[in-house]
């Protein structure tokens, strides 16, 4: 198959010939029809993510059609058309039992621990556990965009903070994640305000309406959300991982609001400094947040099937495997508004 390999840090990848993968026993081999390209593959392309080995292929927001079956699998036929979480539960231990596939010890991920979804073709293990059916009216590029992004904002909003309408949700971070919570906020009936320092950023969430769109260059971003709010925010979700729009997110809270950590915290933002006061004194509520368990897949893609949300504008641009190295780059500076995603493979 042909694919694009990650052979050394902050080099392109390089597209050639491999080994097409081995039908797990318990899992499949898909026909990868569109694969995003997300930050978190940024993070390994740089070597901040310890769980990477090289060489690799990266990619973990990928759908497809089912190429072959191993022989334990019960749920799926070649032909279906499938999407699946970038982190794989085994589906047997207790955590995986109890709903908390996200936990699971014995997760893999695709891009990550595994060969991931740059490549004509990806082995799924856990197949039973973890795949979902695409509805027909779905576009594959779509559901490739979904990815982390998507995924990690409805766990994040209705998961963990359990967003609810009328409620204000300050979104510090208006990338992938950070756009995802703004249409799925709104379409839960919330208010939503975005904040960034990129002005592209901020008129893209103005066009998809924000209720309010703050620029983190003019001033305190965190008390200006503090006034448009009426004393602040119910819900906060932080989307890059750093310590400016962590503490940011925190202050940006009303009494008892409850903020969720999606963005990444690597490298030297692994360990911050944080307003735990502020923390003490409002009574918050501060959740972490990885991934999202299969379960939840069917109600996000009925709400988006429904018509109920529009996250097309999500996909920036449709690319090909051998663009995938500009795309990484490209997050060394502040990316353009949208999600580029594989949907060409063979150039």
């Amino acid at each position: 198959m042909r694919a694009a390999v990650l052979t050394g840090w902050r080099k392109p990848l390089e597209v050639s010939k491999v080994d097409d993968p081995d039908c797990p026993r318990d899992g499949v081999v898909l026909k990868v029809l569109a694969c995003g390209i997300c930050r978190s593959d940024w993070h390994s392309w740089t070597g901040a993510d310890p769980d990477v080995a090289l060489p690799l292929i990266p990619g973990h927001e990928y759908c497809g059609v089912v190429e072959e079956v191993g022989p334990a699998v019960t749920r799926w036929q070649v032909g279906d058309r499938v999407i699946a979480p970038f982190i794989l539960a085994c589906g047997h231990c207790s955590d995986c039992a109890s709903g908390h596939q996200t936990i699971c010890a014995r997760q893999l991920l695709p891009g990550f621990t595994q060969a991931g979804a740059f490549a004509e073709l990806i082995a799924v293990p856990f197949a039973d556990a973890n795949l979902t059916s695409l509805p027909e009216t779905m576009e594959p590029a779509l559901a490739a965009a979904l990815g982390c992004r998507v995924t990690s904002a409805w766990q994040a909003l209705t998961g963990r903070a359990e967003l609810r309408p009328g409620e204000w949700l300050a979104v510090f971070g208006g990338g992938g994640v950070g756009i995802s919570a703004l249409l799925l906020g709104r379409a839960l009936g919330a208010r939503v305000a975005v904040v960034d320092v990129v002005p592209d950023k901020l008129d893209f969430a103005r066009a998809l309406g924000a209720d309010a769109t703050i620029d983190a260059r003019q001033g305190d971003a965190a008390e200006a959300i503090r006034e448009i709010t009426g004393g602040g925010a119910h819900v906060a979700l932080e989307a890059l991982g750093i310590p400016e729009t962590t503490i940011g997110a925190m202050t940006s809270l009303r009494k008892l609001g409850r903020m969720v950590q999606v963005g990444m915290p690597t490298g030297k933002n692994a360990s911050m400094e944080l307003p735990m006061d502020t923390v003490y004194a409002r009574q918050l509520a501060v959740f972490g947040t990885r991934g999202m368990a299969t379960w939840r897949y069917p109600s996000l893609l009925s709400l988006i099937d429904g018509g109920h949300v529009d996250l097309t504008p999500l996909i920036g641009r449709h690319v090909k495997l051998t663009e995938a190295s500009a795309e990484l780059a490209a997050f060394d500076a502040p990316a353009p508004p949208g999600v580029a995603v594989i949907t060409n493979f063979l150039a």
